[in-house]
């Protein structure tokens, strides 16, 4: 397999964020909330990865990736605040709906979690190609 730059294998995890959140999309008009739910998790989680590949770094476990996003990319205002605080909203709730057996989703709680994936895919495509233009 032939090796990727940087800009490459972002531009490729922002290409398999899209996919997600689309699966999320059809899953949530199918009613199938849980399913959905992890997906637009899973769309977040790999835009959040394009980001780091351009920095050639990632982590094994979510929450380091997670947490190393927070930090460098939150924290100094790189991401609005707030989207800081919907992504660790969104991993509570694909935590919830894949491990907690009593957990209740809702269609709404949903339909935020996929706005939040679109929300971001949006945020990282436009850093990506300010990165790009310098």
């Amino acid at each position: 397999m032939e090796k990727k730059t940087s800009k490459e294998f972002a531009l490729y995890r922002l290409d398999r964020a899209k996919e997600e959140c689309e699966t999320a999309e059809l899953l949530y008009r199918e009613s199938k909330l849980l399913a959905s739910n992890n997906r637009a998790y899973y769309s977040i989680f790999y835009a959040i990865r394009a980001i780091l590949a351009m920095e050639k770094i990632d982590f094994k476990r979510h929450k380091d990736v997670l947490a190393y996003f927070n930090k460098n990319y939150v924290k100094t205002e790189i991401f609005p605040r707030q989207m800081g605080r919907k992504i660790i909203m969104a991993s509570k709730v694909r935590e919830d709906s894949d491990y907690d057996e009593k957990y209740e989703p809702n269609s709404e709680a949903t339909y935020l979690q996929i706005e939040t994936a679109k929300e971001l895919i949006e945020l990282v495509e436009k850093y990506l190609g300010n990165l790009q233009s310098k």
